[in-house]
């Protein structure tokens, strides 16, 4: 069976300059799209559409076929991705006598992604006959039964209707919604080539909770932290009394619970090869000995770490350039 992987990479961004090949974490965005394909254990040919010779370098480079440049008027601002992938199966079909039975589309602007996301989605649409394609969607964080079209006379009207007056109801008593999140499409590629179509009438969805399209700088600069982290080799340092375990009346640390969502984070980091240090004012105040008991939590709680430290100075506030909000780390893992 032929799975083709495409990655559509046009040049001209105007949000962020030359995103697609812009480095990130010491590689091209470009590469991490082709990296993924190869992750694949079903993608068989990985093909970059591109308008420009260099990136086609990169693309080559990194282990993808380059095998046109892709004609100017595929490759405008308003330019529809049916346009794109109809003009490569077509050249393929053309001058190589190729045709995909499944097209993954990866675009470029997702340097985070799980390659067994892409096998699964492979698979729901291998596994489901009457399904014409497979769409990435992620939980809707504002509800569109909550939205509105306004008219020129500033009246407006619900976007969806199918409920009456939904957009009066608790928006725990209203359905899901979900929206494309542009990471993986995946398509048969009759569905493209016969019906001029990059999703069929019948679409299926694959829900993914984490999203890193990057459109912005600031979503780049969210990116690029992540993949430095997971990428090892970076020193943390963890307050242990409300962020390992959870504060307790008066100190008494040998009552203390521990914060197993954060513990979970920790760990993940040292499996990646991370350094983890831990720091506490346990004592600090009061010049009681907490270590063999903050050893023994640490233990029993199945802490992973590379150094114990006391002495941090009790204080109210802490101000450091580095530091990170424990929240933001909870999100980037959970």
């Amino acid at each position: 069976m032929n799975i083709l992987a495409i990655i559509p990479a046009r040049s001209g961004s105007k949000s962020v300059p030359n995103k697609n090949i812009r480095l990130i974490a010491g590689k091209p965005m470009l590469a991490y799209s082709i990296e993924h394909a190869k992750g694949s254990k079903y993608i068989n040919r990985i093909v970059v559409s591109t308008d420009s010779e260099e990136y086609a370098k990169i693309g080559q480079q990194y282990g993808a076929e380059v095998p046109f440049i892709r004609p100017k008027e595929y490759a405008q601002d308003e330019s529809l991705d049916i346009e794109v992938f109809y003009h490569c199966l077509k050249y393929l079909e053309e001058k190589e006598n190729y045709s995909p039975d499944i097209v993954v589309q990866l675009r470029p602007t997702y340097p985070i992604r799980n390659p067994i996301d892409i096998d699964n989605m492979i698979e729901m649409l291998l596994n489901t006959k009457e399904a014409d394609s497979v769409r990435s969607i992620a939980p809707a964080k504002e509800l569109a039964y909550k939205m509105w079209f306004k008219d020129k006379n500033d009246f407006i009207n619900p976007i969806l209707t199918d409920i009456p007056e939904a957009y009066n109801m608790p928006r725990q008593k209203l359905p899901a919604i979900y929206y494309q999140n542009a990471c993986i499409d995946v398509t048969r590629g009759k569905t493209i080539i016969d019906n001029y179509s990059m999703t069929g009438i019948n679409i299926m969805g694959y829900v993914m909770e984490k999203n890193y399209d990057i459109d912005t700088e600031e979503e780049f600069r969210k990116a690029e932290e992540y993949l430095k982290i997971i990428s090892g080799g970076n020193r943390f340092v963890f307050d242990i009394d409300g962020v390992i375990a959870n504060l307790v009346p008066d100190n008494n640390y040998s009552l203390a619970t521990p914060n197993v969502r954060i513990i979970d984070v920790i760990n993940r980091l040292y499996s990646m090869d991370n350094y983890i240090v831990l720091l506490t004012a346990r004592g600090y105040a009061t010049g009681i000995d907490w270590k063999d008991t903050t050893v023994k939590q640490m233990k029993e709680w199945g802490v992973s770490y590379h150094e114990l430290h006391f002495g941090k100075p009790n204080a109210d506030f802490y101000i450091d350039d580095k530091m990170m909000d424990l929240n933001k780390l909870l999100t980037m893992f959970n």
